[in-house]
């Protein structure tokens, strides 16, 4: 086993909890910090628990020096985007200040290495077919805005020579760990297919669609969904990158094609075999109209090769969850 150790912040949540898995089942030795506010306790099996928040300076510098932490993974934070657009400074605090606070102490206890939870939603609106990390970045509500602010200070400590990093932007995650051990139970969940997942289990009456007026072939969004288990391997690439002295990167987390709200939910018909309940309204606040990536770097500079690059699985393993979940 490895005698580092690896911080994984917001590890009792989805995204979070799927990373620490793979990266214990490989033999790493993962202590999760997370103040279970959306996480899960049942998730973290197989990672050792500090029940804490990332805003707690004390706390943070501790666990990095006692644990002899070489590896800080981020995922601790608030996510859903009308939320953003309603209460701003909630995600100001949340998401960027207490980013600031954890890589202050990276910085003070020698952490070098920084894998960072980031959002497709730096973007904004795209011009084009698909979104590269080249491309000018114009989030457009404070979701996005807030997690761009922490792209920045990563860049500006690597610059400074402080710690190097990777920051993964995500596009829209979606499905469960296949054995069905660990998956998504995120309190009033916002992502399509988790709500549609819900909605075909009978956990929800049913869902709406918001805006059927998008300048897209169908009227509504179109969005690039990955499997949560490709998302967290691009993790673990990512760790073995720094730890081979690889330089800072900015990637996108993306299969490379989209599919439309309503392309989404006529595959949970056909999977599930019967039809959801579903109601339309207007648009929501912050929602561009198409965000799909271009995953051609992460590809070449992890060596990246999805494993469940299909919408069918996708929906299959939420589905099942939804109906087995253990949390």
């Amino acid at each position: 086993m490895n005698e580092s150790a690896i911080l994984v912040t917001g590890g009792a949540g989805y995204i979070g909890s799927h990373v620490a898995r793979q990266l214990a089942a490989r033999g790493e030795r993962v202590i999760i910090l997370d103040n279970l506010s959306t996480g899960f306790r049942e998730a973290t099996e197989g990672s050792e628990l500090v029940v804490g928040d990332t805003g707690d300076a004390e706390l943070v510098n501790r666990l990095l020096r006692e644990h002899g932490i070489d590896t800080v993974m981020h995922f601790a934070a608030k996510t859903v985007v009308p939320e953003s657009v309603a209460d701003p400074l909630k995600y100001y605090s949340n998401n960027t200040n207490n980013s600031r606070i954890l890589l202050e102490a990276c910085v003070a206890q020698g952490v070098r290495r920084f894998v960072f939870s980031s959002t497709a939603a730096v973007y904004g609106e795209v011009d084009g077919d698909a979104a590269s990390e080249d491309a000018q970045l114009n989030p457009i509500n404070p979701y996005g805005r807030s997690k761009l602010a922490t792209e920045w200070m990563l860049q500006d400590l690597a610059t400074a020579g402080a710690l190097e990093h990777v920051s993964l932007r995500y596009f829209n995650v979606g499905g469960s760990a296949p054995d069905g051990r660990i998956g998504q139970s995120t309190p009033k969940a916002t992502l399509l297919i988790k709500v549609a997942a819900e909605a075909a289990a009978g956990v929800r009456e049913g869902l709406q669609v918001f805006g059927t007026d998008y300048p897209t072939p169908d009227g509504t969004c179109i969005r690039d969904y990955i499997h949560v288990e490709d998302l967290a391997h691009a993790h673990v690439l990512a760790l073995d990158h720094l730890r081979d002295g690889g330089a800072s990167l900015t990637l996108n987390c993306g299969y490379g094609h989209g599919y439309s709200v309503l392309e989404v939910l006529e595959t949970v018909n056909r999977v599930n075999g019967a039809p959801l309940n579903v109601t339309y309204a207007d648009r929501r606040p912050g929602d561009p109209a198409r965000l799909v990536a271009n995953a051609d770097r992460i590809r070449a500079k992890l060596g990246w090769q999805p494993q469940h690059d299909d919408l069918d699985v996708i929906v299959r393993t939420a589905l099942y969850w939804e109906r087995n979940k253990r949390y």
